[in-house]
């Protein structure tokens, strides 16, 4: 069975080559089992967007929530 880190890191997976397109990308910092937080770092031109914080939760979460249910919120770390 795949621990939820490696569920998260696939899911990732599948947004980074959109946030890859515009020169960013993003990486798994932690997560807590006990909240269901996913803490996840924006690098690259990501990281300095306007916009980032609604690819964050609108993008990134919303993959993640979809695709690991364990995952209940997305911050950026």
């Amino acid at each position: 069975m795949k621990s939820i880190i490696e569920k998260i890191k696939k899911s990732l997976d599948t947004v980074r080559p959109g946030l890859q397109a515009d020169g960013g990308d993003c990486e798994l910092v932690g997560f807590d089992d006990k909240t269901g937080t996913a803490r996840v770092k924006l690098i690259g031109m990501c990281a300095h967007c306007p916009m980032s914080q609604i690819t964050l939760e609108q993008s990134i979460g919303e993959v993640l929530k979809k695709e690991v249910p364990e995952v209940k919120k997305v911050v950026n770390a």
